[in-house]
């Protein structure tokens, strides 16, 4: 039985990559898939993101307590991995839920929507969304999008793009996209322990200094949860956009932002963190990924310093954040941070470069 079991799968498998590959996949793209859909090929990327419970429960309240959205309507889930957002929207009466997957999860995901009941109204399409040329079963366009897009500092993985490109390309006019609508924001913080640990490690490896190694560790965001207490200043907005209107040029942006510290001591890094909305709900549902926010499997971003800030109370760090997809691979991001500090003790204008990947 097992054996039998196995190779049924593996046929499934075998057909859908094959179809993929002869239909839908260019050589670019293929290239691609090999570092971010192969990696969520694999349960346990899914397994995080479900276990978050901010996360997924946010859309199931989203999708379950606002049936008149879904009632009879046709659904697209951007990315929908395992399909539970598919089953959350078929569940609330959906007429067709319309899955679009690349990685090949989708194969169990077809198997989750057989063993749910759901195979009359979720149909699983294997394949970028940018390359689907035709929806099933005929249609033309959907009313609603739902999509988990926002990776690590919101942008991340750029998945994004898709969802506006299947907005642009399938989305009734006056149609609803869950969530609409997020926003970026940057904080000062202090973190000298890890800096320690992490940074000034690459100081003396047993009498030898590996000081090149050190210069390595400052380009690579961290991405971690930052603990409240560490937070040193207030926030301030990097971007906002509305999934409804947002361009994918909107992504590249460059913002100027002031922080003004809350108590003495050093800025270590700045931590960067998102929120996003679900404002077509009856009762608009608003997530928060700040430190001082609950547990979510997105953390925050944090950029380290090349040598750390003596700040005090009130004192004011000027400075501009810029994001761009990086030229080679758009799935990654290039960040610089521009930031001056002028007090009696200090003056200081410095730039950092970061690659988010």
């Amino acid at each position: 039985m097992t054996d039998k079991n196995t190779k049924k799968t593996k046929n499934i498998e075998i057909e859908i990559t094959k179809d993929l590959d002869e239909k839908n996949t260019t050589k670019e793209n293929k290239k691609e898939t090999d570092y971010y859909f192969d990696s969520y090929s694999h349960f346990g990327i899914h397994e995080e993101m479900l276990k978050d419970n901010i996360r997924t429960m946010s859309y199931k309240d989203a999708i379950l307590k606002n049936p008149h959205l879904f009632k009879d309507k046709v659904v697209m889930d951007v990315g929908c991995g395992t399909g539970i957002l598919s089953l959350f929207a078929a569940k609330a009466g959906a007429r067709v839920v319309i899955g679009v997957e690349c990685s090949d999860i989708i194969v169990h995901a077809k198997k989750i929507v057989e063993e749910n009941g759901y195979s009359d109204v979720i149909k699983l399409v294997h394949a970028k969304i940018e390359d689907i040329k035709e929806l099933p079963m005929g249609i033309k366009k959907v009313d609603v999008i739902i999509s988990e897009w926002m990776g690590y500092c919101l942008f991340y993985e750029s998945m994004v793009n898709s969802v506006i490109y299947a907005r642009d390309k399938w989305l009734v006019e006056g149609g609803v996209i869950m969530p609409d609508k997020s926003t970026l924001y940057i904080s000062a913080m202090e973190d000298p322990g890890f800096k320690k640990y992490k940074i000034d490690f690459w100081d003396d490896i047993l009498g030898f200094k590996m000081k090149c190694i050190q210069k390595l560790t400052y380009l690579e965001p961290l991405v971690d949860k930052v603990e409240p207490e560490s937070i040193i200043s207030n926030s301030t907005l990097l971007k906002t956009i509305d999934l409804m209107t947002v361009s994918v040029e909107e992504i590249n942006f460059s913002k100027s932002f002031i922080l003004t510290a809350q108590k003495d001591g050093n800025i270590d890094a700045f931590a960067t963190f998102f929120t996003y909305s679900f404002n077509f709900c009856h009762k608009p549902i608003y997530i928060s990924t700040s430190p001082d926010s609950y547990y979510t499997h997105w953390k925050q971003t944090i950029f380290y310093l090349e040598k750390n800030l003596p700040i005090y109370r009130g004192e004011v760090v000027k400075g501009i954040f810029t994001m761009k997809q990086n030229k080679n691979n758009f799935r990654d991001l290039d960040i610089t941070v521009r930031y001056t500090f002028d007090s009696e003790n200090e003056k200081i204008n410095h730039f950092q470069e970061y690659r988010l990947r």
